[in-house]
């Protein structure tokens, strides 16, 4: 294996990690901001506010695309496994 070999491998698990996990993390994140503006703008300073609302948008997002995420994974474990006498050479 060559370093150039390797690297491609190491880069194209990152961007199944970053395209399987971005949903979810936008998701989050938007809802985080909805909720922090809304703290805000009310002046309700309570802490557990902000995680009820984010742990349901991130259930819902999981259940919605798991399918999608699934269907990447499956690829590229699939790909990964098919290339196998390819890495030990």
């Amino acid at each position: 294996m060559t370093p150039e070999f390797v690297t491609t491998i190491g880069k194209e698990t990152i961007q199944v990690i970053l395209m399987v996990s971005a949903p979810v993390l936008i998701a989050g994140m938007a809802v985080g901001l909805a909720v922090s503006i809304f703290q805000a703008v009310t002046q309700i300073q309570e802490m557990t506010l902000t995680f009820v609302p984010k742990i349901i948008v991130v259930f819902v997002v999981l259940l919605a695309l798991s399918p999608w995420m699934m269907q990447i994974m499956i690829s590229y474990t699939s790909h990964i496994f098919t290339n196998i006498p390819n890495y030990v050479k």
